[in-house]
This record gives structure tokens, C-alpha cells and sequence, in this order.
């Protein structure tokens, strides 16, 4: 099932990662020069971004702040999306296509409850909050792979709306090869604790697999079932 063309987002180019300066900016080699482009991803992605692995790329336009944007990482042969801005087009058409159990008759993107924004609400009752996973260790993808506040607030947020008579998702795309999934104690405490409260307060638990088809570029659903894995104590 094709959800995304990467083709629709400009002129993919092959680069060579180099470093990352901060947390929006990296530096890459592209047609034999250095040049800077735009990290849209806030976590800490230590072991993703490693140097001289291959890069796809978009130029940017004329008056921004870099020169690309990057878009996917090679790793080991496997294309990894690099780009959060995507996450919410890419989920929306999984969610057309049944990932949460069912088909939805509506779909809405970005809805205020009290004091957060959810991804989605589905079907009028049902707020759905993404979060993609690109942390794979041991056939198992983690998130967050940095403390994330916003990220407990929105589990908290999601018992809440539960409490009030929704239905409340949390959903996980897994953005490489794996076949579980599991919260990051190691990298936040928080909001493992409140992962599970969530799912003790009745928060539903929904998880889908992509992959970046290399010779098309396009990213499909591989799976529309992410297993949930042994609570692990550290």
C-alpha cells in the first residue's frame, strides 16, 4: 500500500552526511561540496546520523536559511525517513487505510482538546496522536530517543479525553524494519510511566510499519500491526 511519493516533494538528490551542528542544521557533501541542510527532526537520531552515510536531499528555495532539506538516511541498505513534517500526511493515509482497526468515515487533522493539539480526531470521537519511531535496537523501535515534555502531555492529555467519553489512540509508526515496540525508559522515565498509565486509564495502543521503496522512492505500509513488547524494568 503506497501512502507517500517522495518524487512530489521536489528533485530528490544523493548526498554523503557529514555532521550535525545543532538541532535543526547538519552539513552534507553533494555534488563534491559542502553544503548545510535543514534537520526537521528535534530527537537526538545519535545513532542514525553518522557520517559519510548516504542522504537524500531536496534543494531549498532561494532566501532560506540552508542550501537542502533532508528527507532520508541510508542504513545499511535500508532508506529511513528523516523528516517529521511528513509524519502526519504519510499517518493520514494509513489511517484511511484501516491501521487503527477500522475504516474511518472522517478524518481531521490538528484538533484542539484543552490544553494540547492531537494529530487527529476520526470518525468525530476518536483522538488519535502520532508518534514515528526511528530508534531500532534488537528488532524492537523505542520512542522518544530524547526526554520529550510535549510527549507527556499528550498522554496525558489522551486520559483525559478518555475520561470525558472519547476514544483516545496513542498510534506508533515505525519508521525502520522491526517487530516490536516499546517506550524508552532509558532515554525518559516520564513518559514510560505515563505510557502505561494510559494504557491502564484504557488508552488504546495501535501501531503500523513503513519502508522507503528505493528504486521509486515512495513509502509504503509494510504492516498495519506493531506488536507491543514486554514492559522491560531498567
Amino acid at each position: 500500500m503506497e501512502l507517500m511519493d517522495l518524487n512530489t516533494l521536489g528533485t530528490l538528490k544523493v548526498g554523503k552526511f557529514i555532521r550535525r551542528e545543532n538541532r535543526f542544521l547538519g552539513k552534507i557533501i553533494i555534488d563534491g561540496k559542502e553544503k548545510s541542510c535543514y534537520i526537521a527532526d528535534t530527537g537526538r537520531l545519535e545513532e542514525i546520523l553518522i557520517k559519510n552515510r548516504k542522504v537524500w536531499v531536496i534543494k531549498n528555495r532561494e532566501g532560506l536559511k540552508t542550501d537542502y532539506t533532508l528527507i532520508a538516511i541510508n542504513i545499511e541498505g535500508e532508506w529511513v525517513l528523516i523528516n517529521t513534517s511528513l509524519h502526519s500526511s504519510i499517518a493520514y493515509r494509513a489511517i484511511e487505510n484501516g491501521v487503527l482497526g477500522f475504516i474511518p468515515k472522517t478524518i481531521k487533522k490538528e484538533v484542539k482538546f484543552k490544553n494540547s493539539r492531537f494529530d487527529f480526531l476520526v470518525d468525530n470521537n476518536t483522538f488519535v496522536e502520532l508518534k514515528g519511531c526511528n530508534l531500532v535496537k534488537e528488532n524492537i523501535c523505542y520512542f522518544p530517543d530524547a526526554p520529550t515534555k510535549r510527549g507527556v502531555k499528550h498522554l496525558e492529555e489522551l486520559i483525559k479525553a478518555k475520561e470525558e467519553g472519547y476514544n483516545s489512540i496513542i498510534l506508533i509508526m515505525a519508521i525502520r524494519n522491526c517487530e516490536y515496540f516499546l517506550p524508552n525508559l532509558e532515554r525518559d522515565k516520564k513518559f514510560t510511566e505515563m505510557f502505561y498509565r494510559a494504557l491502564e486509564k484504557g488508552v488504546d495502543f495501535r501501531g503500523f510499519k513503513i519502508k522507503i521503496d528505493e528504486r521509486g522512492r515512495k513509502v509504503y505500509l509494510t504492516s498495519n500491526r506493531l506488536k507491543l513488547g514486554a514492559y522491560r524494568k531498567k
